[in-house]
């Protein structure tokens, strides 16, 4: 979910631009390009110690670096939000009639069962969008255990569609819906619960802005624990799998009439796990961390995140695509 941009330490002065004249000049708060006065230094360097013991966030329009993704995101979120939620509802819902009145139509023998629980999932997590659009707008009032609880059921729903998606393309555990089958989803959904709790201890409410990801220590125990899960059920897992199938003939068969289409969503998501790995090496001070690669980190994390959103509009359209081409083909000889 999306997060509010790092407190990053001041960086050294920029080489040819030369320092403002009559302005004092404070240790440890490097001068910037314009003209800035004493007063307003001391309190960007006091709203910094004031922020960070809230556990807030300091602002990137402080000196010296700005960054203009904060004014960006409340503008650009709402709007994409809520019309992502409005797509989603209406596919999900279409996907779930298809589902029960015409089972006989989809190819794919295991999608019955399987499907039925991604357009759950998928419904679970665009349920949560209007919430998160109107919070971005006119911030979140609700507190901090409604936030991290939101945040629970966001990656609640998102690992749930990744763990179901990769026991879909092993094996022949959703051919039919049986005890097995049941025992088997009920744990994906348990473990996807358990896997989602990091998420939401690391979440909060920041003042004046949304119910979003807020960073802790960089080396803070529950902040590695969160970011080792994404990587590895977002990213990891599905390169994983992709070796597998492309190793192993009968796993490729899986990817038949339609299995693919399922691995739309990991292929929605891996960016922002990606994205989140780099975000770690900066903060770790493994990559140069510049204004400008914060900067930049922050709008590529932001964006990828948003393609991931997209998943719960867009997976259940290529779904019915599928289905409706099957039908078509069925009907027609071809789609």
């Amino acid at each position: 979910m999306w997060h509010l941009p790092d407190a990053h330490p001041p960086h050294p002065q920029t080489p040819g631009i030369p320092e403002t004249p009559g302005i004092p000049e404070t240790p440890g708060i490097p001068e910037t390009p314009g003209s800035l006065h004493l007063e307003e230094i001391m309190d960007n360097f006091s709203s910094f110690y004031d922020n960070y013991g809230n556990e807030s966030l300091l602002d990137y329009d402080a000196a010296p670096c700005h960054n203009r993704f904060c004014p960006l995101f409340q503008r650009v979120a709402p709007p994409f939000l809520a019309a992502t939620s409005a797509v989603a509802a209406v596919a999900t819902g279409a996907l779930l009639v298809a589902l029960a009145r015409c089972p006989q139509a989809w190819r794919w023998p295991r999608s019955r069962a399987l499907l039925a629980q991604l357009a759950v999932a998928t419904a679970l997590f665009a349920a949560l969008l209007p919430a998160l659009a109107a919070a971005a707008a006119r911030g979140w009032h609700l507190g901090t255990a409604p936030c991290r609880l939101t945040h629970l059921l966001w990656h609640w729903s998102v690992f749930a569609q990744a763990l179901l998606v990769a026991s879909g393309s092993c094996g022949t555990a959703w051919a039919r819906w049986e005890a097995r089958s049941r025992r088997l989803a009920a744990g994906l959904w348990v473990v996807a619960l358990l896997l989602a709790t990091p998420a939401a201890l690391v979440s909060g409410a920041a003042a004046g802005s949304g119910c979003v990801r807020r960073n802790v220590a960089v080396l803070a125990p529950v902040y590695l624990l969160h970011l080792a899960l994404c990587l590895c059920l977002l990213l990891l897992l599905p390169a994983g799998l992709l070796l597998a199938a492309l190793a192993v003939p009968s796993l490729r068969a899986s990817w038949a009439a339609g299995a693919g289409l399922t691995w739309l969503f990991l292929g929605l998501w891996a960016p922002y796990a990606a994205g989140l790995a780099g975000e770690f090496l900066l903060q770790a001070g493994l990559l140069e961390p510049t204004c400008g690669s914060f900067e930049h980190f922050d709008l590529a994390l932001g964006l990828s995140e948003g393609l991931g959103v997209l998943h719960c509009g867009l997976g259940p359209l290529a779904l019915l695509l599928a289905w409706g081409c099957g039908r078509a083909e069925g009907a027609a000889g071809g789609c």
